[in-house]
């Protein structure tokens, strides 16, 4: 049995919960994996992720029962911080059962299987009234003062990891942009950042607050009908930045109506008027888009993962979208020139296992 079999054993043994059958529930992009746990007690979800090689500062508070020292562990330990944040606010976030931080184990609450996706492709139309309590949610998290201790990036940092694009995809067209074109967007997406960011309050955001991280709740009431997920990487950011995450999913097709009517919630509930509010999400969108682009081809080159892709041409597609925006022509004719669309050719090229060779070094800060 490995140390980290041991620790899963151990932990399970003092939960109670050692005799459990278990069943795998999901993967993401990073390499946790989480488990379903039933037993006697009802069920329970097991997050295991292994710990960084090198950790990060974990934002306080954390759980007065997670003894260990949250510092030497990075995504657990800022699960659990921000979970106790979100629930302490009237959200609803996985509760902590029991946990070993230095092997980075996690039995958590099973918000159970109501998927918005899962949702609403049984129900299409369940997705309006889904989304306004998302939208619900990420109102009662804006109104709320922000979890302290959180990183506050410059729009330097967030314009330096929408160029992850260029290390990752890039490479894969056979011809690269020449360090010139790579400074030029980074330089364009830095002054357009900088430019919605000044007359925006800073506020705390979720960073992959979408259809798959978001539970229905049914039972329980208002916005705490959205059950949250996969939110460590918390943040400081602008307004705009989740709604972005969730109108524009990269894994599943919006409804136009729903996402128009998203957007009015969105504008009425946090004061912005139509046009700035159309403004930050073509700026923070093509920020993000060409974020995803970057590290969905470094997960496909790097790590094998080649089922993101897939979702490659809808990424694409909201990229272009929301470079229709005036405001961002100087941003358009530099990705038009640099980037080529993802088409089947360029897919394969970055589902070789050497198709993003720098990838690995190139850390996506946003």
């Amino acid at each position: 049995m490995t140390d980290r079999a041991e620790a899963r054993a151990l932990l399970l043994q003092r939960a109670g919960w050692a005799d459990a059958t278990v069943a795998f529930l999901a993967g993401d992009a990073s390499d946790r994996r989480y488990d379903r746990l039933t037993g006697p007690r009802g069920t329970a979800v097991l997050m295991d992720a292994p710990p960084p090689a090198v950790p990060r500062p974990v934002p306080r508070p954390v759980p007065e029962k997670v003894t260990a020292a949250p510092a030497l562990v990075d995504d657990p330990a800022t699960f659990l911080a921000v979970a106790a944040h979100l629930n302490a606010i009237g959200l609803s976030a996985p509760r902590l059962i029991d946990a070993d931080l230095a092997a980075g184990f996690l039995l958590i609450e099973d918000l159970g299987d109501g998927l918005f996706a899962r949702v609403v492709a049984r129900q299409p139309a369940m997705e309006q009234p889904l989304y306004a309590v998302a939208c619900a949610a990420l109102l009662q998290l804006q109104a709320a003062p922000p979890m302290p201790g959180l990183p506050d990036l410059t729009a330097a940092d967030w314009a330096k990891a929408a160029i992850l694009v260029f290390s990752a995809y890039a490479p894969a067209t056979g011809a690269p942009p020449a360090d010139a074109a790579v400074a030029a967007v980074e330089n364009e997406m830095c002054h357009l950042i900088g430019s919605v960011a000044a007359t925006a309050p800073k506020i705390m955001i979720l960073r992959d607050f979408h259809a798959e991280n978001l539970i229905w709740l049914p039972d329980r009431h208002g916005a705490a009908r959205a059950g949250l997920l996969d939110f460590q990487l918390a943040q400081m950011g602008h307004p705009v930045y989740d709604l972005v995450s969730l109108v524009q999913d990269a894994r599943r097709d919006v409804a136009p109506a729903t996402r128009q009517a998203l957007i009015r919630q969105f504008c009425d509930g946090a004061g912005l008027t139509q046009a700035d509010c159309d403004r930050a999400l073509a700026i923070w969108g093509a920020q993000r888009a060409l974020r995803i682009l970057g590290v969905f081809a470094r997960l496909a080159g790097v790590q094998g993962k080649t089922g993101y892709l897939s979702l490659l041409p809808r990424v694409w597609g909201h990229l272009q979208h929301n470079l229709l925006h005036p405001d961002l022509a100087a941003l358009r004719r530099l990705v038009d020139a640099h980037l080529p669309a993802p088409d089947a050719g360029l897919q394969a090229r970055l589902a070789a296992p050497s198709a993003a060779p720098s990838a690995a070094r190139s850390g996506a800060l946003a």
